[in-house]
C-alpha cells in the first residue's frame, strides 16, 4: 500500500476551504480532473467517502471534514519543517505574513515599508488587514505569522510585544464650537454625537471606554465600515469622533471640512503590538521587522 501523500492532504483541504472542485484545483495549481482523480484515490486508500458529489455544490462527509481539519494541522506542521530549515540558513530571508488591523495599515505602512525595503531587503512581506478576531484566528491556524493590533490581545495564548502607543485625537467639523481650539477635555464633549466605526473593530469599543469619561453619547443611526467614512461624515457636519493619531497624519493632515483637536492630559492612548504563535519558526525575522516598526512610528507615539 502506497503511502499517505502530502500532495493529496492539501487537495482535501483546498476543496474543505472553497467547498468547490475548480477553485480547489486552482488554489493548488493543477487541472480539475487532477484534483478530482486524486481524491477519489485517496477514499479508496484510507477506505472511506470524504466527498459528497452534487452537481452544483460539494459537500464534505462527516469524515471528510474531520479527516481535513487533521490535514490542515499536518500541512501546517510541514510548511513550518520547510520553513524552519530555510530560516537556519538565512531567518531574515523568505516570506513573513503579516497581519494589520484596518485602521493601522493604511496610515503606518507608507511610512515603514520604504525602510524595511533598505533594512531587510532579502524579508519578503505579505500584508494582509484584519480585524482583531479573524487575525487572531489566522495565526493560530498557521495562515498568519504575525499581528500587529491593539493590546492586549482579547485571547491568550501568543507571544507579545509592546511596540508604541498612539494618542487619540479630537475631529470635530470645522464650524463646530471647538473648531478654532487647538487643545480640548473630554468633558467638552457633552451631549455631543460621537461617531464610531461598526462592531467588530477595537477601535470601537476603545472610543467608547475614553468617552464613557464623559457625556458624549453615540450616534445610533450610523456605524461606519473604515476611518475615512467617519472622517467624511464629520466633515459633513453630521458628529465628532476620535482618530488614531497616525491617521491625521502626513497626506492625511489636511482633511477639507474638518478641524483635528489635541485632547488634554491625561491623553486617551491606544497601546499598539505586536503578537505570534509561541511556536513560531520566524522569531528572528519577527523581531528585525518589529524593531523597525517600532522605531519608525514616532509620529503615533505619545508625547
Amino acid at each position: 500500500m502506497a503511502d499517505l501523500k502530502l500532495k493529496d492532504l492539501r487537495y482535501l483541504a483546498a476543496l474543505a476551504a472553497t467547498r468547490h472542485f475548480g477553485q480547489a484545483a486552482a488554489a493548488c495549481f493543477v487541472s480539475q480532473p487532477t484534483l478530482s482523480a486524486q481524491l477519489r484515490k485517496l477514499e479508496q486508500y484510507l477506505g472511506v467517502q470524504l466527498v459528497e458529489r452534487h452537481p452544483r455544490r460539494v459537500l464534505l462527509t462527516e469524515a471528510g471534514a474531520a479527516i481535513a481539519e487533521r490535514a490542515r494541522q499536518i500541512i501546517t506542521t510541514s510548511d513550518e519543517i520547510v520553513r524552519l530549515a530555510r530560516d537556519w540558513r538565512d531567518p531574515l530571508a523568505g516570506s513573513l505574513r503579516v497581519a494589520l488591523l484596518p485602521t493601522i495599515g493604511p496610515y503606518l505602512l507608507p511610512r515603514l515599508l520604504p525602510t524595511l525595503r533598505k533594512a531587510l531587503p532579502r524579508l519578503e512581506l505579505l500584508l494582509f488587514e484584519y480585524q482583531t478576531t479573524p487575525m487572531l484566528a489566522r495565526l493560530h491556524s498557521g495562515e498568519l505569522d504575525l499581528g500587529i493590533i491593539a493590546l492586549p490581545a482579547p485571547e491568550p495564548g501568543f507571544e507579545s510585544l509592546a511596540l508604541y502607543d498612539e494618542p487619540f485625537l479630537l475631529a470635530v467639523p470645522e464650524r463646530h464650537r471647538l473648531a478654532g481650539r487647538r487643545q480640548a477635555q473630554l468633558s467638552d464633549l457633552e451631549d455631543e454625537a460621537l461617531l464610531l466605526l461598526e462592531d467588530g473593530h477595537c477601535l470601537r469599543d476603545q472610543a467608547l471606554a475614553v468617552c464613557a469619561r464623559s457625556r458624549v453619547h453615540e450616534k445610533q443611526d450610523f456605524r461606519a465600515t473604515s476611518l475615512e467614512t467617519l472622517r467624511q461624515m464629520v466633515a459633513a457636519g453630521a458628529g465628532v469622533t476620535l482618530l488614531p493619531a497616525l491617521a491625521c497624519r502626513g497626506a492625511y493632515s489636511g482633511a477639507a471640512g474638518m478641524r483635528v483637536l489635541n485632547l488634554v492630559k491625561p491623553v486617551p492612548l491606544r497601546h499598539i503590538g505586536a503578537v505570534w504563535r509561541p511556536s513560531s519558526t520566524r522569531t528572528a525575522a519577527i523581531a528585525a521587522f518589529c524593531g523597525q516598526l517600532a522605531r519608525h512610528a514616532g509620529s503615533g507615539r505619545s508625547t
